[in-house]
């Protein structure tokens, strides 16, 4: 789950999968009975049958739950049976055990393969589909999972593509060499809509795209110079000329659609004079120099990067005479050194939810176990945060979530932006399909009316290993080969019984 760091993500997803292998495994599977012969009088007495294993329960308790963690206690109770026991009451818990990252793997795969990094590219699961292929920067390739517990995936074969280029995507999507594409660009909404052969499904706005500061870097230590950025960017203007219908400037961080999402103070409006005044009083009356970081990959939270970051850079020149210059980085080394708090000036990044709950949000990203990417934490958002996720009734958690979100619009650690509206495209007639909202799309349900789905994205994942949460386009193409003990409903945010 994206609350938490990802190297204690990491630990408790090993020592998840661990305890439910535990508690699912209890011995070697019994054989499937032959034809007994007729006994005949030369014929021995059968020897009896040798025991099973004896059933050895796993269980790690932590010695208490001061660690920043929800999980007091995991348990297998018995083959069948794990016991989750929480530090407090957490409504989302549900939600989170449908989690990608929570997948469950083979334990001798993860032992044997434990440090060596194969983990990130040879997934082995419980899905629908395995996988066959991965030719780097070309495709990866998936198979039909003959053996597969569930429905079995329509489709026999299963293709991932990428391309960063929207409009390379939909010219091969309308040229009939592909089946499906994430995030066409803002403008061609209508053109798909007007043309027979395609079919646009839009996806809900669970997403925030926000300018981040470090607050370790000279001049974001100062709060008075993030709070006049804050107003000194024109966020309706962003919103108007780079995103498509369905977007909105965001009031809050965490869309509004999320309980407790948008109680508290709205974000500063734009005010370029108040904004250059602040920035004087801070001591800087003439601006200064600064970068403005961002990886050239399209995401449902920010569909034009390249357009987008140009446009504050100017308007940071215009309003507030800041000299920004634009940095383009590879996606993996830019998440890296955002989370490593290595990004001296200001950097462009989002956020897409795993699952509806404001704790998916804040948490990680201003939470006391968040990474470095805006500097030094704010113990009184931390303590805020920290009591709100403890409870498990909304109106009970309101009064925390006004505050956390009051100080986050009073310390400033980045600038939300905009929750922005995003589509798929998919041929005309393909049953089964659908855009989720957690961008968690299932192609096993689609039928391409062939043996062989083609999909395209914005960009090559950096690992197939779900419990790395960073990147949507790993979690999507590991989510065809993993699963977690429960999941969420096809298109949806419903949780439903998976493995468990």
């Amino acid at each position: 789950m994206k609350s938490m760091n990802k190297r204690y993500l990491l630990l408790l997803c090993v020592l998840v999968i661990g305890l439910v292998l535990a508690a699912c495994g209890g011995g070697a599977a019994t054989p499937t009975e032959e034809p007994m012969p007729e006994p005949t009088e030369a014929m021995e007495e059968t020897p009896a049958e040798e025991p099973m294993p004896a059933f050895e329960p796993m269980v790690m308790t932590a010695d208490n739950c001061d660690y920043g963690g929800l999980l007091k206690e995991i348990a297998a109770l018995d083959q069948y049976t794990v016991q989750f026991t929480m530090c407090s009451p957490d409504p989302a818990f549900p939600s989170k055990a449908a989690f990608s990252a929570f997948a469950i793997q083979p334990s001798e795969y993860l032992e044997s393969t434990g440090g060596s990094g194969q983990l990130l590219e040879k997934p082995i699961g419980t899905g629908p589909y395995m996988l066959d292929s991965w030719n780097r920067g070309e495709e990866i390739v998936y198979k039909k999972y003959d053996g597969y517990w569930g429905t079995a995936a329509i489709a026999d074969t299963l293709v991932f593509r990428w391309n960063s280029e929207a409009a390379a995507r939909l010219l091969e999507l309308q040229s009939g060499t592909l089946d499906a594409i994430d995030n066409p660009a803002p403008d061609d909404f209508q053109t798909i809509a007007d043309d027979a052969t395609l079919q646009l499904i839009n996806r809900p706005a669970l997403n925030v795209f926000y300018v981040g500061m470090n607050n370790t870097y000279e001049p974001f230590n100062d709060e008075m110079v993030r709070q006049a950025i804050a107003m000194g960017i024109d966020r309706q203007r962003i919103v108007d000329n780079f995103y498509p219908a369905g977007s909105e400037v965001a009031s809050h961080f965490t869309p509004c659609s999320i309980p407790n999402a948008c109680v508290g103070d709205s974000w500063y409006n734009f005010d370029p004079e108040a904004a250059r005044q602040m920035l004087a009083d801070a001591g800087f009356p003439d601006g200064f120099s600064t970068e403005i970081a961002y990886r050239d990959v399209v995401r449902s939270y920010l569909p034009e990067p390249g357009v987008v970051a140009q446009d504050i850079q100017a308007q940071l020149k215009e309003n507030l005479n800041i000299d920004a210059e634009i940095v383009v980085m590879e996606s993996g080394a830019f998440i890296a050194a955002a989370d490593a708090g290595e990004l001296p000036g200001l950097h462009l990044l989002g956020w897409g939810a795993d699952y509806p709950d404001m704790t998916n949000f804040l948490d990680f990203h201003f939470g006391a176990g968040a990474s470095q990417q805006f500097g030094d934490k704010f113990p009184d958002i931390t303590d805020a945060l920290s009591k709100g996720a403890a409870l498990s009734n909304d109106a009970e958690r309101e009064p925390f979530y006004v505050e956390a979100n009051n100080l986050i619009k009073q310390h400033v650690p980045m600038i939300p932006v905009a929750h922005g509206g995003s589509a798929v495209a998919y041929r005309a007639g393909i049953a089964g399909a659908h855009a989720s909202p957690l961008g968690n799309e299932n192609f096993s349900v689609m039928d391409p009316g062939k043996d062989t789905f083609v999909w395209m994205q914005n960009a090559e994942p950096i690992s197939l290993y779900c419990g790395d949460e960073t990147d949507g386009e790993s979690l999507r193409a590991c989510e065809q080969v993993t699963e977690s003990l429960l999941a969420y409903e096809v298109g949806g945010t419903a949780v439903v019984p998976s493995l468990a």
